[in-house]
């Protein structure tokens, strides 16, 4: 197998193209050494069986057009680059609507027409955007983890004080996680041309209370914290509140808390693997922070 692996040097793309590597397949790893998505058609591109398409831009925070330009017009760009290609466009489940509870939610539920960030919005897009492309497979995971992640770990350090960890809601919110290894092994199912195209929501076997989760997590990193919480609709309030203010000031970082940090941790967002199971052969192994000391 030949693939190609945009975003080779971020958390899941370096992930993918290691565990390709340890299969024994051919990897083209591409960074913006390589190409730069948002540049145009590659006339270059290798012949490959198939590209997991990973890189992205993934903040939640900051100006808009940056955002778009790499997830909409970059993904159009790695279609039009590798046409023979299967393409497996690694999505989010941040698509499934932010305003209501995402309860074992089945793929048809997204996208749907209004997102708190250019994010979620922009990942949507793309997947609009792929939706006549033939022979592509999209991965929507939620919350990725696990050995070298750059993102949810470090916020979730970040908001550590004085050995308090807030919660918005009562910590007892059901969430769907996706370790790492998990979403590896569904892209290299997916670049399979044996199994379906299509969409799939990609998670670890289970479900797991949020409170519960971050408790383990912290643990596993030798962090002790004492859980607090607070009403979600005070949280959103406040989150509201700071968003504005931060708009306001031109502040170029986050505020601690925002509204999209709100709606994933106050209520319910899990996801049905059926399809996945079904379509790719997917069997997910459970939430599981083992070694979480050495991320």
């Amino acid at each position: 197998m030949r693939i190609a692996v945009t975003g080779a040097r971020g958390f899941v793309g370096g992930a993918v193209c290691r565990a390709a590597a340890g299969a024994g397949w051919t990897v083209h790893p591409l960074t913006r050494a390589d190409w730069d998505l948002c540049s145009g058609v590659w006339p270059g591109a290798p012949a490959v069986d198939a590209v997991v398409h990973a890189a992205a831009a993934v903040s939640d925070w900051g100006a808009p057009g940056p955002v778009w330009e790499a997830n909409l017009t970059g993904t159009r760009n790695v279609a039009a680059s590798f046409p023979g290609a299967r393409l497996v466009h690694i999505s989010t489940a941040s698509v499934y609507d932010p305003f209501r509870p995402t309860v074992l939610a089945r793929e048809a539920a997204a996208p749907v027409r209004r997102y708190l960030t250019p994010y979620a919005a922009s990942k949507a897009a793309a997947e609009r955007a792929l939706r006549d492309r033939p022979d592509t497979v999209v991965l929507r995971p939620h919350a990725v983890y696990g050995p070298g992640d750059r993102t949810l770990l470090p916020r979730v350090l970040s908001a550590v004080r004085d050995r308090s960890l807030w919660l918005p809601g009562d910590g007892t919110a059901l969430q769907s996680l996706t370790h790492i290894d998990n979403l590896t092994t569904a892209a290299l199912l997916a670049c399979d041309r044996a199994t379906a195209p299509g969409t799939y929501n990609i998670a670890d076997a289970g479900t797991v209370a949020i409170g519960d989760a971050l408790g383990e997590l912290l643990a596993a990193r030798g962090v002790r914290v004492r859980l607090r919480t607070v009403p979600a609709p005070v949280a959103s309030a406040a989150a509201t509140a700071a968003e504005r203010a931060w708009r306001l000031a031109g502040r170029p970082e986050p505020p601690r808390l925002t509204r999209y940090a709100v709606s994933h941790l106050a209520v319910e967002r899990t996801l049905a693997l059926d399809a996945a199971r079904n379509g790719l052969g997917f069997h997910p192994e459970p939430t599981s922070f083992r070694g979480a000391r050495h991320w």
